[in-house]
């Protein structure tokens, strides 16, 4: 039975439990030979768990070497074990060998830089063991595979150099420890004067130096890991604060360096600087010269051009030279001879800067401060017909020609202006134009600023119309017709967001009262009431009804409180039904205290019916999932058998009043409209 894997399982497990080495040896290679590879898992578990346990690690390490062939992908198991007995130098090789395996996947979940690191962990704190690696090549092989660890693998590599007595090679950090734990030994076992205190001297003046030139040496180490940064490029000049010559070099070399294609941050700062640097120190002619080779540069993105030009331009107004500034910009803003559109990248940004809005921007203002009329208004007329202005600009353009006294110039700006823009960019340019309109002629050209308004109102969204149709009703008012302001005002509570609506009928209803008076009103209310939601409708009713009462009307302020009752739950909106008491208690009798109660009654039923329809409805989908019986939709009339539940229909007998819609849902405004 000399395939059966369960006999030789317990004969060598027999064997191990008395001890005998070499005959369980033996005993389990003969089991490996007999039983076919697949049945080999279940052997090995016991033949390594026993070599692991006798104090020769040599026989271990060639029964590890044969299992590793069969299954290579427990080499962490091995690597474990040969670290344990003190095997570095394998422990190495092999980690080595699983680091280089891409196809390797670590039972443990360790990842390849995990790996990698527990490698020079391991090589640079043993030094005299591992003999068989090129340590520092290893080391700098992972600097170049792993960029974002590089602090980690320095310091490993500093490490090893210093437990191999390579002292001069160490990275700052380990160099300054262990200069500093040199110092210490130095000063407890000075026994002799004389060169020990010498040499004590020198290493003081080493380390000293050190120090200062930390910050130097770790913006070195930064910069050679990414030479594009700019920033580290800035705070390198910092660091030669006070050493003009030093400073010139580094911003030589920071703008030699730096590709613009590939810099962090902005490299036009660097010229800038550099150029700032030399206009500091009294030396425009080289600040000039900075600039002039700054606006030749590739950058990567034309702001970046159109920063140089306006930092070259402020320099010379900051140094009054006012006709050279208008010279730069003018210079900065002239069709180049190939033209190319603004976010084609393909074309060099010297070709797309003359689009630049900001270097336009900051000629026209110098234009307005230094240059003539025409001038400016050229410079206006070319950012409009490049199609680069903002709404602002055509503002400010349209601004500067009415302060010249050029209304009607500044009119065609606006008209440019709505040209070029849609909704809502077009809606500061409309509001503008409206109201600058209106303070020149007033009501001398009405038919035209009525057509400005319409044509501002075309496609106009409802979040921008509430401003345009006051304004227009404005106009209506002060210089052309109450009617046409009335339709304007009824136009506006329709083109209006839904939560302006009630403010906009709040002006409409006052600016109808105001002018013809409140019976006008009647309409507007009965209009609001039908329109807005119940929240809205409901104090449009109350102040309705209140000034129904005020004029003595007091069939229709019932026939309005009882209009809006339908839309009242008593149990939300106790304030109506108080309002409507009070208004009973003076004006009323006890029939019509009566009626009121009994309409709330019915309200209130009406409401709980819902409520209970819709409760039953999912109790019922309940029970029906559930299994159980049906439930008696009449308990909850049992309940509370005192209310009507039946719902009634309102009919007023006073005065003209006709009957009103089923509760439960907003009624119709037709009994309001036959008051």
């Amino acid at each position: 039975m000399h395939k059966m894997p369960r006999i030789w399982l317990d004969y060598c497990q027999f064997l191990v439990s008395q001890c005998k080495i070499t005959r369980s040896r033996r005993t389990l290679d003969r089991a490996l030979r007999a039983l076919p590879v697949t049945q080999h898992p279940r052997i090995w578990p016991l033949y390594l768990r026993f070599v692991r346990n006798l104090p020769l690690p040599e026989t271990a390490i060639r029964v590890y070497r044969r299992y590793l062939k069969l299954s290579p992908e427990n080499a962490e198991e091995y690597i474990d074990y040969l670290k344990s007995v003190g095997r570095l130098d394998e422990a190495a090789v092999r980690l080595a060998a699983v680091v280089n395996d891409e196809s390797f996947v670590s039972k443990e979940g360790k990842s390849n830089y995990q790996l990698w690191h527990e490698l020079c962990d391991l090589i640079s704190q043993n030094p005299d063991k591992v003999t068989s690696l090129n340590v520092g090549a290893i080391i700098r092989g992972g600097l170049t595979r792993f960029t974002d660890q590089l602090g980690k693998l320095w310091c490993s590599l500093a490490d090893y150099y210093i437990r191999s007595g390579h002292f001069e090679k160490v990275l700052f950090d380990s160099y300054a420890q262990f200069e500093e734990s040199m110092i210490a030994a130095k000063m407890e076992t000075t026994a002799e004067m004389g060169q020990e205190e010498e040499d004590l001297e020198l290493r003081l003046a080493r380390f000293e130096q050190l120090i200062a030139r930390r910050p130097l040496l770790l913006n070195s180490v930064l910069l050679r890991q990414n030479p594009h940064n700019v920033h580290e490029w800035h705070k390198r000049v910092k660091l030669y604060d006070g050493n003009p010559r030093q400073i010139i070099n580094t911003y030589t070399e920071a703008v030699q360096t730096v590709d613009s294609m590939k810099a962090t941050g902005k490299p036009h700062s660097l010229w800038v600087s550099f150029a700032k640097f030399y206009e500091e120190n009294d030396q425009l002619d080289d600040a000039r010269t900075i600039f002039e080779k700054a606006t030749k540069v590739n950058y990567k993105q034309v702001d970046d051009l159109a920063a140089v030009w306006c930092e070259y331009g402020e320099m010379e107004l900051r140094h009054e030279n006012y006709d050279q500034a208008l010279r730069i910009l003018r210079k900065a803003t002239a069709i180049p001879s190939k033209k190319a559109e603004y976010f084609d990248s393909s074309e060099p940004v010297q070709n797309r800067v003359y689009k630049s809005l900001k270097v336009w921007s900051m000629l026209a203002d110098l234009e307005e401060s230094l240059g003539t009329f025409q001038s400016t208004k050229a410079v206006y007329d070319r950012i409009i017909d490049l199609r680069i202005a903002t709404p602002q600009i055509i503002i400010n353009y349209a601004m500067f020609l009415e302060e010249h006294n050029y209304f009607e110039e500044s009119f065609k700006a606006y008209e440019r202006g709505i040209a070029l823009f849609k909704w809502p960019n077009v809606y500061d340019i409309w509001n503008t134009y409206l109201t600058k309109f209106i303070d020149r002629y007033g009501g001398k050209k009405l038919e035209r600023a009525r057509d400005l308004f319409e044509q501002a109102l075309d496609g106009c969204p409802a979040k921008f119309a509430k401003t345009i149709y006051l304004l227009y009703a404005k106009l209506e008012e002060e210089y052309g017709l109450a009617r046409h302001a009335m339709a304007v005002y009824e136009r506006a509570t329709q083109a209006v967001e839904t939560e302006e609506r009630h403010h906009m009928f709040n002006i409409y209803i006052k600016r109808a009262a105001e002018i013809y008076g409140v019976t006008y009103t009647r309409a507007i209310y009965q209009k609001a009431i039908e329109v807005l939601p119940d929240e809205h409708a409901r104090d449009m009713c109350l102040r309705f009804a209140d000034m129904e009462s005020k004029l003595g009307e007091i069939d229709r302020g019932r026939a309005i409180y009882s209009y809006c009752s339908q839309i009242c739950d008593p149990r939300v909106t106790a304030n109506f039904w108080q309002t409507w008491k009070e208004f009973e208690i003076r004006h009323g009798n006890e029939d019509t205290i009566r009626e009121m109660l009994r309409i709330k009654r019915s309200v209130q039923a009406t409401y709980n019916t819902q409520v209970n329809f819709m409760s039953s409805q999912m109790l019922k989908a309940t029970t029906s999932s559930t299994g159980t019986g049906p439930i008696d939709q009449n308990q909850d009339l049992e309940m509370n058998p005192e209310v009507d539940w039946q719902p009634v229909k309102l009919e007023e007998k006073r005065g003209d009043v006709g009957v009103f819609g089923g509760l439960g849902q907003k009624p119709s405004t037709g009994v309001l409209n036959h008051l």
